[in-house]
C-alpha cells in the first residue's frame, strides 16, 4: 500500500509517457515462417553465422580455431584476430560480420515497416554485443547496408558502455522533483545473465538534462553460472543494495529516495511482469511477485526519506541514456543485440 503512495506521486512502472518521451512500443516479439525474428539478430546467431563459415575450414583440416567451439570464443579474441597476422581467422571472422550484419540490416528493416517505428530518424544499438569491435563493425555494416537500400535511418552504438547504460539511464525514470537537492540514485539492471546494482551520479549542476550522468559505483553478480532460485537472486540483490547505501553514505554522497530498475519483459502498471521474462531463475511472470513491492518493504527509507521505486523494460532503460543526446531528432529507437534482440521506439515529447 504504501508503494501504491509513493508511485501515485512519481509515476507508473511500464510507463508510456516519462518527463523527455513517449514510449510508442518496447519488447515486441515480431515472428516469421522461421520463428522469432529477434533470434536472428542475437549473440547466438552470430556464433552460428561464424560456426557455418568454419565448417568447410574443419573438413579440410585448416580451421584456424582448432577444436574450441564458436560459442566459447570470446568477444575480446575474436576482436585480436581482427587485427592479427592470421589472415585466414580473420577473413573468418569479417565473413561472419558481414553475415551477422546482412542479417541485422534485415531484421531493422522488419521493425521500420510497423506502425510503430514509423518515421524512426535514428536507432542506438546496445548490449553486449556492441561492446567489442566486431560489433562496431557489424553495426557499420548494417547502416551501409540499409542506407544502399534507401532507408533514412541511421545506426548509431550506444555511446555509454552497455553495462552502464541501463543504470544510467534509470535517472531518466524519476521525476526532476525528487533528483533535487541529492547527488545520485540507486540503479538495477537485471539480465538473463547478470544483475547489476550501482549508484548513478545525476551531475544536475553541469547538466540539467543528465547528459553528464555517470555511474560512481557498482556491483555485478553473474547468476548464470550458478543455479539460483528467484528469491535468492532477489535477496542478493537486496544486500548489494544495502552495500551500495553503505558505501555512498561513508563517501558523504547524498542518495535520493528512489531506485530505478530495468528488467526484461513487460512492465505492468502495478510492477508485475506479464511477459518476457523466461531467461530469469524462476517464475518472474507471477501475479504474486512484484520486486518493486519488496524493494521497498526491505528498504522502506533512504536518507530519512520514504523510498519510491519505479521499473521499467531493461531496453527502454538503455534507450533512455541516450534521451539527453537525441534532441536533434523526434523520432528514435533502440536495439539491444545481447542473448536476445531488446526493442523500444521513442518519440521526444
Amino acid at each position: 500500500m504504501a508503494e501504491d503512495v509513493a508511485n501515485a506521486r512519481i509515476g507508473r512502472h511500464g510507463a508510456a509517457r516519462l518527463a523527455a518521451v513517449d514510449i510508442d512500443s518496447y519488447n515486441l516479439e515480431l515472428k516469421d515462417e522461421d520463428g522469432f525474428l529477434g533470434d536472428r539478430a542475437s549473440k547466438g546467431a552470430f556464433q552460428a553465422i561464424l560456426d557455418g563459415w568454419r565448417k568447410p575450414l574443419k573438413k579440410a583440416g585448416d580451421d584456424p580455431f582448432g577444436n574450441k567451439s564458436s560459442e566459447d570464443i570470446s568477444k575480446k579474441e575474436l576482436d585480436k584476430i581482427l587485427v592479427s597476422d592470421d589472415v585466414e581467422a580473420a577473413a573468418v571472422v569479417h565473413s561472419a560480420v558481414e553475415g551477422f550484419a546482412q542479417e541485422f540490416a534485415g531484421v531493422v528493416s522488419r521493425f521500420l515497416k510497423l506502425k510503430s517505428w514509423a518515421n524512426t530518424e535514428r536507432i542506438i544499438v546496445g548490449g553486449g554485443f556492441r561492446q567489442s569491435r566486431l560489433g562496431e563493425l557489424a553495426i557499420a555494416r548494417a547502416d551501409i547496408i540499409l542506407k544502399a537500400d534507401g532507408a533514412k535511418t541511421t545506426l548509431c552504438p550506444i555511446r555509454f558502455h552497455p553495462d552502464e547504460a541501463g543504470l544510467i539511464g534509470c535517472v531518466h525514470l524519476a521525476p526532476s522533483w525528487i533528483l533535487e537537492a541529492h547527488d545520485g540514485i540507486l540503479a538495477i539492471d537485471i539480465g538473463g545473465s547478470n544483475i547489476r546494482c550501482g549508484v548513478v551520479e545525476m551531475r544536475l549542476k553541469k547538466a540539467p538534462d543528465s547528459s553528464k550522468a555517470s555511474v560512481w559505483k557498482s556491483d555485478l553478480w553473474r547468476h548464470a553460472d550458478q543455479d539460483v532460485s528467484r528469491d535468492s537472486l532477489v535477496k542478493r540483490l537486496l544486500n548489494m543494495l544495502e552495500k551500495l547505501i553503505a558505501e555512498a553514505e561513508s563517501s558523504s554522497i547524498k542518495l535520493a529516495p528512489f531506485v530505478g530498475v530495468a528488467c526484461p519483459g513487460v512492465i505492468n502498471e502495478d510492477g508485475t511482469i506479464e511477459k518476457g521474462a523466461q531467461n530469469l531463475p524462476g517464475n518472474w511472470e507471477s501475479s504474486r511477485f512484484n520486486l518493486p513491492q519488496v524493494i521497498v518493504e526491505s528498504i522502506p527509507e533512504i536518507g530519512r526519506h520514504d523510498t519510491s521505486v519505479l521499473m521499467h523494460n531493461d531496453a527502454v532503460v538503455q534507450g533512455l541514456s541516450e534521451a539527453p543526446f537525441m534532441t536533434d531528432c523526434r523520432r528514435w529507437g533502440i536495439l539491444t543485440v545481447g542473448t536476445g534482440l531488446g526493442n523500444a521506439r521513442f518519440t521526444n515529447r
